[in-house]
């Protein structure tokens, strides 16, 4: 990533949707389609980042990644929304629907 996580999160001009993950997570190729069909519905309302829990543990960490997927929702620089396990495409739909208004 050109910044940190930390960083784009309080520069964002969008909400951010991040998807904490790890090659070898079933759930997390589970859900990896939804997240990339929310990047694309969503474009220009919503940042859409991934971070590898393997290459970036200190991103877990800094986040309190437990258990993975952990998908987390930001606004203005705010955790809003989390959760960790994969969830249908309406169901992530539905809380950046909450998020974006």
């Amino acid at each position: 990533m050109a910044t940190s996580l930390e960083e784009l999160l309080k520069t964002s001009s969008t909400p951010v949707f991040v998807d904490f993950w790890a090659a070898w997570c079933g759930p997390c190729k589970m859900v990896a389609p939804s997240v990339k069909k929310l990047a694309e519905e969503f474009k220009g309302r919503l940042t859409v980042v991934k971070v590898n829990v393997d290459e970036q543990p200190s991103a877990a960490a800094r986040f309190q990644v437990q258990g993975i997927p952990a998908l987390m929702l930001f606004k203005n620089g705010e955790k809003v929304w989390s959760t960790a396990g994969a969830l249908s495409y309406p169901q992530l739909k539905a809380e950046v629907e909450k998020v974006l208004g």
